[in-house]
C-alpha cells in the first residue's frame, strides 16, 4: 500500500486526520503521515497521536517493510486501535527548528562546489557536513557566506524528476554515502534560488523553510580533519 506522504506535499503541515492500518509493539503504521521518518541524515519526527477515548505519544518516527513509515510509541503507551481514525500532531519547534539546520546545510553544499559529500547529521543543537577534498574554505569564509545566502532570502521549492533525468545529470548528486531512494521511477529534488542557475539544486527527501531568511542567523563553528580527503564542517543556528 502507498502511503501520503504529507510532509513532502507541505512540511508546513502540524496536524492531520489519518486510519491506523496496524498498531503493535513495532510500530503504528498509519494509511498517510505528517511525521517524517527518520533517514538522510534528519531525525525521525515526534509528536501526539490522539483518538476518540486516548493518545500515544510519538517518540520517534522510522521506516518500515513496503514503505511503511512506522511510528514508534513512547515506553508505557497505549496503542491506538486498528482501524481507528486518528488525528496526527506534530511536534512543531523541534521539526522546524530541523527544517532550518537541513535548508542550511544544503546553503553549506553550494558554498563548497564540486565536492562529495561523504556524511552527515542533522541535529537540534549542530549539524555537519563531511566533504571528500583537501582543504575546506575557512569557518570564517563559509560562515560569512552562508549569511549572505540566508539574508537574499532566496525562495525554496521542490519538484519531481524521472529518474532518466537524473541519470543524465549525475552531477545533481552530491551525496556520496547516501544515494537518492529509486525504484518509483521518479526522484524529489530540493531547489533553492531561481533560473537556470539555482543556489543549490539536489536530490533530497528532507523537509526545508520555505525560503533561506527562516534559517536565521547560521554560524559555522569548527573544522576537522577526519581523514585524508575527508574535512568535517560544523554549524549551528540561533533560535
Amino acid at each position: 500500500m502507498t502511503i501520503e506522504t504529507l510532509f513532502h506535499a507541505d512540511a508546513y503541515a502540524r496536524e492531520a486526520e489519518a486510519k491506523v492500518l496496524s498498531a503493535t509493539a513495532e510500530g503504528v503504521w498509519l494509511d498517510r503521515s505528517i511525521f517524517y521518518a527518520q533517514s538522510g541524515g534528519q531525525p525521525g519526527d515526534t509528536g501526539t497521536l490522539r483518538w476518540a477515548g486516548g493518545e500515544m505519544a510519538v517518540a520517534n518516527t522510522v521506516k518500515g517493510e513496503a514503505g511503511a513509515i512506522l511510528l514508534k510509541p513512547a515506553e508505557g503507551a497505549t496503542l491506538p486501535p486498528e482501524g481507528a481514525a486518528v488525528t496526527m500532531l506534530l511536534d512543531w519547534p523541534r521539526r522546524h527548528r530541523l527544517m532550518r539546520m537541513h535548508t542550511a546545510m544544503h546553503l553549506l553544499c553550494s558554498l563548497i562546489p564540486g565536492a562529495g559529500v561523504t556524511g552527515g547529521q542533522i541535529g537540534l543543537e549542530k549539524s555537519r557536513l563531511d566533504f571528500d577534498l583537501p582543504e575546506p574554505p575557512t569557518k570564517e569564509a563559509l560562515t560569512e557566506g552562508l549569511r549572505a545566502l540566508v539574508a537574499a532570502n532566496h525562495p525554496v521549492s521542490t519538484s519531481w524528476v524521472d529518474e532518466a533525468e537524473l541519470d543524465a545529470n549525475p552531477g545533481l548528486v552530491r551525496t556520496l554515502s547516501v544515494k537518492p531512494p529509486r525504484g518509483a521511477g521518479v526522484v524529489r529534488l530540493v531547489r533553492i534560488g531561481e533560473g537556470e542557475a539555482p543556489v543549490d539544486l539536489q536530490p533530497c527527501g528532507g523537509t526545508h523553510v520555505r525560503a533561506t531568511g527562516e534559517i536565521g542567523t547560521v554560524t559555522v563553528t569548527k573544522l576537522e580533519n577526519k581523514g585524508k580527503q575527508n574535512r568535517r564542517v560544523y554549524l549551528v543556528v540561533e533560535d
